[in-house]
């Protein structure tokens, strides 16, 4: 602070304008900045006042805030970018980069767990396992502690199809919501997931909220076995 004000002093005409947060530099400043005869502008100190006055709540006083806020909002969106890129098994490339990969059967909540998660600044791929399609060597070359399987009853899922189908105007009975093919991909999916060993979650009742938070608890604690 002291160079700029000497470098201030040295090249005339100059105005000092400051954004700064702690009372003690701001006062500081100003006072050296009168000595010197130097304007200076503080944008910080009047506003900080008011809000105070407004609020009746001290300020923190603690620099850099807004950029931790900044940091923190784009490591959200570079997240949910990945979770749309990954989603559905779009690139099995991305499991390698990915935090937590997800895999299931059809409407067992990978897409909107995905991005539950990604809200929580989270890189999440997600995988459809289907009897006829092959899953992508790369499941099988990726950490076991980072990929969470997810279960769901039969009954429930018939329930979640159905609905589903009705929703696109579809007919209800069509074979993607029968029984004997919704018990068909679960026994492939549990198939699949002993083979990789990895953690396993039935979402039958759940919310995805209560889904994410057991996903992100087994998440931790492969990451501290580690």
């Amino acid at each position: 602070m002291d160079e700029l004000l000497q470098e201030a002093k040295s090249n005339p005409p100059c105005i000092i304008v400051a954004t700064i947060v702690l009372p003690e530099i701001r006062d500081y400043l100003s006072r050296r900045s009168n000595e010197y005869g130097i304007p200076m502008v503080d944008i910080m100190g009047p506003m900080m006042k008011g809000l105070e006055e407004i609020f009746k709540t001290a300020p923190k006083l603690q620099p850099g805030l807004v950029h931790k806020l900044d940091e923190e909002y784009f490591k959200k969106v570079e997240a949910i970018e990945f979770a749309v890129k990954y989603d559905d098994g779009k690139d099995p490339r991305g499991l390698f980069r990915a935090d937590i990969v997800l895999i299931g059967v059809s409407r067992t909540s990978k897409t909107p767990l995905s991005m539950y998660l990604a809200h929580k600044r989270w890189k999440v791929a997600n995988i459809p396992l289907v009897p006829e399609v092959n899953p992508p060597d790369e499941l099988f070359q990726i950490s076991p502690r980072k990929i969470i399987g997810l279960n769901i009853s039969p009954e429930k899922l018939n329930e979640i199809r159905r609905e589903r189908l009705r929703s696109l105007g579809l007919n209800d009975q069509a074979n993607y919501a029968s029984i004997e093919r919704i018990v068909e991909e679960l026994n492939y999916a549990d198939k699949i997931m002993k083979k990789i060993g990895c953690s396993v979650i039935d979402v039958s009742n759940k919310a995805v909220e209560e889904t994410a938070s057991i996903v992100i608890d087994i998440i931790k604690k492969g990451e501290a076995i580690r």
